[in-house]
């Protein structure tokens, strides 16, 4: 959903991974030298339980940003506690959609 209604606006990236695969690519980009603009932890819905998560990263690279590094390498360590859950319902699928992109919209 976020990747529908924001790539007219944005440079929008789909990865169809893990949510542990998706914080690897965000610290991939930071250790780069963009800079996290969304947090990776953002809302109430634990990792693993979700099948979407979208992360904001500037555009441009700079110098490593070591806030970024911080937070994303926290993120990655966080996520490893969680038990992975079932497979979520098609409803749910799409409430989990509807979270996700509202997280990441009020970044705009």
């Amino acid at each position: 959903m976020a990747k529908t209604r924001l790539a007219h606006a944005f440079n929008v990236e789909y990865h169809d991974v893990s949510y542990a695969k998706i914080l690897h690519t965000v610290r991939d980009y930071v250790h780069k030298g963009h800079v996290l603009i969304s947090h990776p932890l953002s809302g109430s819905v634990k990792p693993n339980e979700t099948p979407y998560k979208s992360i904001a990263v500037s555009q441009d690279a700079n110098e490593l940003d070591l806030k970024s590094l911080a937070i994303i390498e926290e993120s990655i360590a966080c996520c490893k506690k969680f038990d992975r859950h079932p497979p979520p319902t098609e409803s749910a699928l799409q409430d989990f959609m509807e979270i996700d992109y509202s997280l990441i919209e009020s970044r705009k």
